[in-house]
């Protein structure tokens, strides 16, 4: 009688584990969160799981605070800001001349001072058709309300999108629109018409060749960045 209820014990807490991991499964959402870029349009960064699991297989929540956390070195009494999708800055006070490293296997570009490494964004690059250079270059321009010359839409007089995604160059235009150009706010020319600037972030390369960022860091990347800063980019 007492080994029955044993059993009988051990399948209900068996029961009761898989359905827990089952709920938790449910509510472990996708890593990507969106979000509207002031500039206009969306973009999408990649955020860490909500959940995590014991030794034991059993769930619990990790200290969630949102999107954005601060907190305090403990070498300095800079605060360093930090999102969830892996972007943070802590370069304010920091002296170095700054240089810019761009990663593309990771998709994440990396803001050094000196030898210091202050501050970090995923990125977008370009996509296998239209791929981003690799090599050391520089910013040779800057412009923080860019609108791009050969990307975007045909729009009409009320300023109605006609055609979307376009490329000017050989998407012809229909009459009685004219052509709108992606804006590309915080935009830092690098090479030719490729450049850092504020954008959508689908979580892979899928850019016309350009590096794009999210707004917060576009911006932070822009303001500390002056003309003729080195960049590498490398896979």
């Amino acid at each position: 009688m007492i080994e029955c209820s044993i059993k009988s014990g051990l399948k209900r807490l068996c029961l009761s584990m898989v359905c827990l991991l089952a709920a938790a499964s449910c509510t472990n959402t996708t890593p990507y969160y969106s979000g509207t870029s002031p500039g206009g349009g969306l973009y999408v960064s990649v955020a860490p799981p909500k959940w995590e699991f014991t030794n034991f297989g059993l769930v619990k929540l990790k200290g969630w605070k949102g999107l954005k956390r601060t907190k305090k070195t403990k070498d300095s009494k800079l605060e360093e800001s930090a999102e969830d999708d892996g972007s943070f800055w802590k370069g304010d006070g920091v002296s170095g001349k700054p240089r810019i490293h761009i990663m593309i296997g990771e998709q994440m570009a990396h803001f050094y001072r000196g030898d210091h490494l202050v501050g970090a964004s995923p990125i977008c690059t370009g996509s296998p058709e239209f791929p981003t250079p690799t090599g050391s270059f520089s910013i040779c321009e800057k412009d923080h309300d860019h609108l791009s010359s050969v990307y975007g839409d045909y729009i009409d007089k009320d300023k109605n999108i006609i055609q979307t995604q376009i490329d000017n160059r050989k998407d012809p235009r229909p009459p009685g629109t004219t052509f709108d150009g992606a804006k590309m706010h915080w935009f830092m020319r690098i090479h030719g018409a490729v450049g850092m600037h504020e954008g959508y972030l689908p979580g892979y390369a899928d850019s016309h060749g350009c590096i794009r960022l999210p707004t917060h860091m576009a911006k932070i990347f822009f303001e500390n960045t002056p003309a003729g800063t080195p960049v590498k980019i490398s896979e």
